[in-house]
């Protein structure tokens, strides 16, 4: 699982626009936001960069986070 940083990410729109954007690169991808901490963690079978190309498509500006 990677882990974005999503500063831009505010509200259940928010999460349900980043979501969609992922589940269009990858249909299998598991995608769970955490609203308050505005971190999006993705499991997935895509690179992290075409990950981080369709959040910023959405609309939102994504950082990977080192893994723990």
């Amino acid at each position: 699982m990677t882990t974005f940083s999503v500063p831009d990410m505010s509200c259940g729109h928010c999460t349900a626009a980043i979501t969609k954007a992922i589940g269009a690169l990858d249909a299998t991808a598991r995608v769970q936001c955490d609203l308050a901490a505005h971190k999006v963690a993705v499991q997935s079978s895509a690179p992290e960069a075409a990950l981080i190309a369709a959040m910023e498509q959405a609309g939102y500006a994504a950082t990977p986070l080192p893994q723990a």
